[in-house]
């Protein structure tokens, strides 16, 4: 056996260090010069491979770092509009709730005319705006149910150190935080949320969730005001047409009791645009609130506006959205006329939505149904009967009005009304003079007896039969009272 000298051992495990070095190669061999420049040009292309693909990598985590810095500013941004006219007293004036439990939310209507600030009654300034609607909202995301209750903006309350006045005064005097304090005592609830919508903004609203689709009764048509022409029957409406509608209230001049017809069309449209959204793509919910952010002040932020949609979402808007008004009477003070609420009725009708109840317990007590728009249901519950449910007013027959108020005219305007409405009618003077509004009806009239009420903005509950002691061939006797509000 040969025996290496020292120098051809060191070089021999030269030659074995290289082989093992460049095992993982093409060869295990030792690598000539014209084999291993393929071998480091790929070990090259990989290393810049590697440094491309950190590269892109590290991009995208910025841009990522980016998308994320830019939707949280917009979010903090949609929030700051949201918020910005909420103060610390209205804040204060709210009241906390638990997560999914029913809260109460008060949603007012500005018209933020600036012609309005100038009103003398208080004063030049720019909050000086009148609150045209007041409804107040019960919510309950558990049973997916909501509640919408019409307070009407002449309803006569006491306002302290201001005196008994309109509760749409509440704004002008002391701002949200007042008028959250003044409608929580008149309904005896607390309220946990607040939101105020600038009405020239509906419109806007309106148009982003792609135009709203309602149910008219009758023909709408007011051309003197608003210039509406809509037929009865199903109608799809833009922005500028739904804010119109729910507007109008000398469209119902010929049925009386404007304002009413006018919160009823407020609550239908309100259902509607819940409808569109709750159906809608996340993206146009999103840019739903970002056109809200620009006409709406509310407490609640983005994320709790998306939270209570997405606990909603399934909600059958034409079974359990419920509606009413606050049942009041018309009287006539001091040069101007006030909305007197019915203390007891209006007790009845809160302890019913405070239990997840419709408003009514019988169809016959919304005076606005069968006229006015509507949203889900106004009546329900152990006192619904079939025939009251069922029992739609009529608008014809022969109505004798009789003027027992001591109000010069007011027979012959009430008469007016109704053969706008539909009737014939005539006017006559009572033997004597009345303090209360009756409507009697001969026969089988009692469906007339409603239309003829309803078009002369009266409730339901003064309608009663002829005993025999009315010697009279016509349909529907009207006999009107001083507390008539003509």
């Amino acid at each position: 056996m040969r025996h290496l000298r020292n120098s051809d051992q060191e070089q021999a495990e030269g030659r074995a260090s290289r082989g093992r070095r460049f095992a993982g190669g093409p060869s295990a061999d030792i690598l000539s010069r014209r084999n291993a420049l393929p071998y480091y040009a790929k070990k090259r292309a990989s290393a810049r491979r590697g440094r491309v693909l950190r590269g892109v990598l590290a991009s995208v985590a910025v841009l990522l770092v980016a998308a994320v810095v830019g939707v949280w500013g917009y979010i903090i941004s949609i929030n700051g509009k949201l918020g910005a006219g909420v103060s610390s007293e209205l804040r204060s004036v709210l009241t906390e709730t638990k997560y999914n439990e029913p809260f109460y939310m008060l949603l007012l209507g500005v018209d933020k005319d600036e012609e309005r600030t100038q009103d003398s009654q208080y004063g030049a300034d720019s909050s000086n705006y009148r609150t045209d609607t007041i409804i107040l909202a019960r919510v309950d995301p558990q049973n997916k149910k909501v509640t919408l209750v019409s307070i009407p903006r002449d309803t006569y309350v006491d306002l302290g150190v201001n005196g008994k006045q309109k509760i749409n005064a509440a704004y002008s005097y002391g701002g949200a935080a007042y008028a959250t304090k003044v409608v929580s005592e008149f309904a005896g609830v607390s309220i946990s949320h607040y939101a105020e919508v600038d009405m020239d903004g509906f419109a806007a609203i309106v148009d982003q969730v792609g135009g709203v689709t309602v149910d008219l009764p009758v023909d709408v048509k007011d051309p003197d005001y608003t210039g509406l022409d809509l037929p009865a029957g199903e109608n799809t409406l833009d922005g500028q047409t739904a804010a119109l509608l729910g507007r109008t209230r000398h469209a119902y001049d010929n049925y009386g009791g404007g304002d009413f017809y006018r919160a009823a069309n407020q609550r239908m449209l309100i259902g509607a645009v819940t409808k569109k959204v709750l159906s809608s793509d996340p993206i146009t919910m999103a840019n739903t609130v970002s056109t809200m952010a620009g006409y709406v002040t509310t407490d609640l932020d983005v994320s709790s506006i998306a939270g209570l949609a997405s606990q909603l979402i399934g909600m059958d808007v034409d079974e359990d959205i419920y509606s009413g008004l606050c049942p009041t009477t018309a009287k006539y003070m001091n040069d101007l006329w006030y909305e007197i609420c019915d203390t007891a009725a209006w007790k009845v009708m809160m302890d019913r939505v405070d239990q997840g109840l419709p408003p009514y317990s019988d169809a016959s007590q919304d005076t606005t149904a069968g006229v006015a728009g509507s949203v889900g249901k106004s009546s329900g519950g152990d006192s619904v009967t079939a025939s009251s449910a069922s029992e739609e007013p009529v608008y014809s027959g022969n109505v004798s009005v009789l003027n027992a108020s001591g109000k010069n005219g007011a027979a012959g305007n009430a008469a007016n009304k109704l053969v706008g409405a539909g009737f014939s009618a005539i006017a006559g003077n009572a033997d004597s003079n009345s303090d209360t509004t009756r409507v009697i009806y001969n026969a089988s009239s009692s469906a007339k007896a409603r239309g003829a009420a309803r078009t002369l903005g009266l409730d339901d509950s003064i309608i009663e039969e002829n005993d025999g002691s009315w010697n009279s061939s016509v349909d529907v006797v009207v006999v009107l009272g001083s507390d008539y509000k003509s």
